[in-house]
């Protein structure tokens, strides 16, 4: 079996984010980065696939030159080669210029199945890998919680609302989103970290952006505010009128 992971290198936690200048992302420049939460499950399970069926799995990552971290880490982790599309710009771009970029990287490796994680730390959309799928031309499920390899090809777990899951059939090639927590993350030993420095990353150029792809054209932190409102009636009238509220404004109920 032949897995494509995607990546991606996101700011720590723990760093205090900040604005830059610009007011179009956070100031990175003096930042700490690691390896984006949900994607370091769904590598583990590409690397628990192929322990299990055999194959190969190749890492996949769109982002800057300083990516190259969070792919050697991948590499130590198991992975056998990674594939990284390389441009500053990509650092900040939106779901569908990602999605392209990634494409472009993994449509001739004709894969069996491409994993990401089912969103990134920092943007949060959760669009990449659907948006992937329809770019690569995969049946796709979302937000997946258990694989098995079937004869016809995959049988899947999907986490639902309030508690419910579903299982699923997919034919290969095909393309998951990862929940974080279905499995147990491995970390790298030595002897991973020192075989990441053989294994081969393959750079390749990202596709030119549309004149169409979304920007960032202001980014803040929301301002903290205080204010008081006095409630008119009776106090039956009041109290209903405050649910009202809490229900319908402050969404809170």
């Amino acid at each position: 079996m032949k897995i494509a992971v995607c990546i991606k290198q996101v700011v720590t936690r723990e760093w205090q984010l900040r604005v830059n200048e610009q007011k179009t992302w956070i100031r990175d420049q003096d930042a700490s980065f690691e390896l984006n939460e949900p994607d370091a499950y769904a590598l583990e399970e590409a690397l628990r696939l192929k322990e299990k069926h055999g194959g190969e799995v190749i890492v996949c990552c769109a982002g800057p030159a300083r990516a190259t971290q969070v792919i050697r880490e991948a590499l130590a982790r198991g992975a056998d080669r990674a594939i990284h599309v390389e441009s500053d710009a990509l650092a900040t771009a939106d779901a569908s210029v990602v999605a392209d970029a990634l494409a472009a990287a993994i449509a001739d490796e004709k894969v069996d199945l491409v994993l990401t994680g089912l969103q990134s730390d920092d943007q949060g959309f959760g669009q990449v890998g659907v948006i992937l799928a329809e770019r690569l031309g995969m049946p796709h499920a979302t937000i997946i919680m258990a694989i098995e390899k079937t004869e016809g090809g995959l049988r899947v777990k999907r986490e639902l609302e309030g508690g419910w899951f579903q299982w699923v059939g997919l034919p290969m090639p095909a393309l998951l989103t990862i929940q974080s927590g279905i499995n147990q993350l491995r970390y790298a030993t030595l002897k991973g970290i020192m075989a990441a420095k053989k294994k081969e990353i393959k750079k390749a150029a990202a596709p030119a952006a549309s004149a169409q792809a979304p920007r960032i054209t202001s980014l803040y932190f929301p301002e903290k505010g205080k204010q008081t409102q006095i409630i008119p009636g009776t106090p039956a009238e009041a109290a209903k009128a405050l649910v009202t509220r809490l229900r319908e404004e402050a969404r809170a109920l």
